[in-house]
């Protein structure tokens, strides 16, 4: 018969008995002659030949992909464009089959039919992926002593290897699988971790940032010595995540910007209280308290006065201007002195 609709059911009907390992036989009843091939690795996307040898006399030719046909002759059965037909003479019948994927993967079969009996040649097509990671923690913010789990799944063939890694301040392994826990998360441990994810085939890397916060940890404060109508500034530094805000105190008076003559400057971590001309109510004691959501801490500071050298307390030497001594007292100590060495020489006679 020469319908093709006939030939394609025989041949559908030849794969069928033939991957139930049944014998095959054609219309006059003499076995097939079947020849299995090694098998074909392909990477996904590439393009794959597919040759059949033919020989004898040949009346049909056909390619299948399991149970659907692909060519039957020059007739093309597969709406696929990525399928086409490159040869078919009497040496060989050769189909392309481009851009690979996993749906692609499993048995091809080509059927040819000459004026002896059917012969079949099949061949299984493998293909390899990339890793690609497909689930990953998104950007995680949690608080200092919190239980954490990032995860990072990813699919590929052969299956992927995964692994995290802290990218900073460590670069260490901390974790060879696609699950990584860490109990009572301390600040050391924020930073970006990079997921991994690695076959035969490729690599495919990904980074989540881990955001730790934590309360406000003040340094202490340094006191500060400023000579009258002088500029001083104090400086508060302070550790913590998010970045804390400043509140600055006199006694059990709050500071705000531009009050009496003083500025307040935050930066960062660090904040600055600076008096740009010093006055006598200004000297005392100040206290800088950082606050954030969880919690605060402070710190306090002397602003105290230095008295600038005069021309009398440099004659009596640099212990009156740490004392803060005037020159008057200095004086009146240096005759103190030789009044009781006099009154000491009076007494031996």
């Amino acid at each position: 018969m020469n319908n093709p609709v006939y030939w394609a059911v025989l041949i559908g009907m030849t794969v069928l008995l033939m991957e139930q390992g049944l014998p095959v036989r054609s219309q006059r009843d003499s076995q097939s002659d079947n020849k299995v091939m090694d098998n074909i690795t392909v990477r996904q996307g590439e393009t794959v030949f597919l040759r059949c040898e033919q020989g004898d006399v040949v009346t049909r030719t056909a390619w299948l992909n399991r149970s659907s046909i692909l060519y039957a002759g020059e007739d093309k059965w597969s709406v696929d464009p990525r399928v086409s037909l490159v040869t078919l003479n009497q040496e060989e019948y050769t189909i392309k089959i481009e851009n690979l994927d996993m749906a692609d993967e499993g048995q091809y079969v080509c059927a040819v039919q000459t004026n002896s009996q059917p012969r079949t040649t099949s061949v299984n097509i493998l293909v390899q992926v990339p890793p690609k990671i497909i689930n990953l923690s998104r950007e995680i913010v949690v608080n200092e002593g919190s239980n954490v789990t990032l995860m990072c799944q990813a699919s590929g063939k052969p299956q992927p290897s995964v692994s995290w890694r802290l990218l900073s301040p460590s670069g260490d392994l901390v974790s060879d699988d696609e699950f990584l826990e860490i109990p009572s998360i301390s600040r050391r441990r924020a930073g970006s971790y990079q997921c991994a994810a690695v076959n035969d085939i490729d690599s495919d890397v990904q980074n989540v940032d881990l955001t730790v916060n934590y309360a406000p940890a003040v340094t202490d404060g340094r006191d500060v010595g400023v000579t009258l109508g002088q500029m001083g500034v104090l400086e508060c530094e302070a550790d913590a995540v998010p970045e804390a805000d400043f509140e600055w105190y006199k006694d059990e008076r709050r500071i705000f910007n531009d009050f009496d003559g003083m500025e307040i400057v935050n930066t960062g971590s660090l904040s600055k209280l600076t008096f740009f001309n010093v006055s006598d109510a200004d000297y005392g004691n100040y206290t800088c308290i950082a606050v954030n959501k969880l919690g605060s801490s402070n710190t306090s500071f002397l602003l105290y006065v230095v008295i600038e050298p005069t021309s009398s307390t440099l004659l009596q030497g640099p212990r009156a201007v740490q004392d803060g001594s005037g020159g008057a007292m200095g004086v009146h100590s240096h005759n103190s002195v030789l009044f009781i060495m006099f009154v000491s020489f009076l007494l031996r006679f």
